[in-house]
């Protein structure tokens, strides 16, 4: 169990907790009271283990909430909390005192319906008149298309109001992930939906995106894609395309786990006015000869090979944690929210995680922090599109 808090003058206070107890209702008390540590938090994160029987998890959590708290989370790929990480734990962080507000909405059976399920969550923002507001997003790590929840969620919030989040985990082998929202007299155990989180405060929120990739050789023309279904790059078979610029033949495809580690490690980056946001790719088609991704590639996009190193993709997490707090102004921050791309986590393997965790740590200089693994990550900023991968997001309050 960790235990870590921070308390602003006016009262306003960030705590974060962490277990790796497997016994789920005990695990889930001992996070739990290290992060709200007898007080009356506002909101409450929970970021866990799929393994975990969530009912009995909950039991523990609730039971430290208080009467009006909101409960919100999901499943994760891993676990993240100040100085420490798991595969197998759970993380809760949570806020409260003076000048916070906190609004949700929950769309349910989102497939096929997710840009409007990204606008309904972004109605959870009517009613925050706080002088500072931002929109978290909390999603089904299996949807696909996931950009179209975020593009719903900006038709409703618009430019002003920043959007972050992240998309629920299951250890990445893509059968189920939950949401979970609720409060101290029930929490509900959810999938295929959508929960927004509308987040207002007196004081700034600041967001951070970095992800440690650069190009590697010419650039491509997406020439034919759907969604997140990449069919032809320069006029011919992605799948084609892709297996020349690895320098590899097609036996790859043979073994599943061999063709993952290839594609991890070669992204496509696509053209942005703020830098290239990355699309994991996570699977191809030898019939058809495409490649899959899980955000949209559209067609038309300048597109790379991306590249990288275990040191530069340990330093985007410590430049995505200054981001954030460069953004509030020169307000200290009391804490920030991590939402980390599992296949970072993959790729770095298990001392990498650790460095990025020290990297993490001296870039916020002692702040505490909590967030998860994610399937997809959500920020929108300066004109980024707002579906990322491969990429950290940072969500600090001051």
């Amino acid at each position: 169990m960790s235990l870590d808090l921070r308390t602003a003058p006016d009262g306003r206070w960030f705590g974060t907790g962490h277990s790796t107890l497997t016994d789920p209702a005990a695990a889930g008390a001992a996070a739990a009271e290290a992060a709200i540590a007898g007080r009356n938090p506002g909101v409450v994160f929970v970021f866990c283990s799929v393994g975990y029987h969530q009912p009995e998890l909950f039991d523990g959590i609730r039971e430290r909430a208080g009467a009006d708290t909101v409960i919100v989370g999901c499943t994760t790929s891993g676990q993240l909390a100040t100085g420490e990480e798991s595969r197998d734990g759970v993380a809760v962080t949570a806020w409260g005192g003076p000048g916070l507000s906190v609004r949700t909405h929950v769309t349910r059976n989102v497939s096929g319906n997710l840009r409007e399920a990204g606008a309904q969550a972004a109605s959870s923002l009517a009613g925050i008149t706080n002088s500072h507001r931002t929109l978290l997003l909390l999603c089904d790590g299996l949807t696909g298309t996931q950009h179209e929840i975020v593009r719903g969620a900006y038709s409703v919030a618009g430019a002003a109001v920043p959007l972050v989040g992240g998309c629920a985990g299951d250890h990445l082998t893509y059968i189920r992930t939950y949401q979970f929202h609720g409060g101290r007299d029930g929490v509900e155990i959810l999938s295929d939906a959508v929960i927004g989180i509308a987040l207002g405060s007196d004081a700034p929120f600041g967001v951070g995106i970095a992800h440690g990739w650069r190009k590697d050789g010419e650039a491509m023309i997406v020439t034919s894609s759907k969604e997140g279904r990449v069919h032809e790059l320069d006029g011919r078979p992605a799948l084609d395309v892709f297996l020349e610029r690895l320098g590899v033949d097609e036996s790859v495809l043979d073994d599943e786990e061999g063709f993952r580690e290839a594609a991890f490690l070669h992204p496509l980056g696509l053209s942005r006015r703020s830098g290239e946001d990355i699309r994991v790719i996570h699977s191809a088609d030898r019939t058809d000869r495409s490649l899959g991704c899980l955000a949209d590639v559209p067609q038309g996009a300048l597109a790379w090979m991306m590249i990288s190193d275990h040191d530069s993709l340990v330093a985007g997490a410590g430049e995505a944690c200054e981001q954030a707090l460069e953004a509030l102004g020169g307000q200290p921050a009391l804490g920030v929210v991590v939402f980390d791309c599992a296949a970072r986590r993959i790729t770095l393997g298990e001392r990498g995680v650790d460095e990025e965790n020290v990297a993490i740590g001296k870039a916020l200089g002692g702040v505490p922090y909590g967030g998860f693994y994610s399937t997809g990550e959500v920020a929108r900023v300066r004109g980024a599109l707002g579906m990322h991968h491969f990429t950290m997001v940072t969500l600090a309050l001051a």
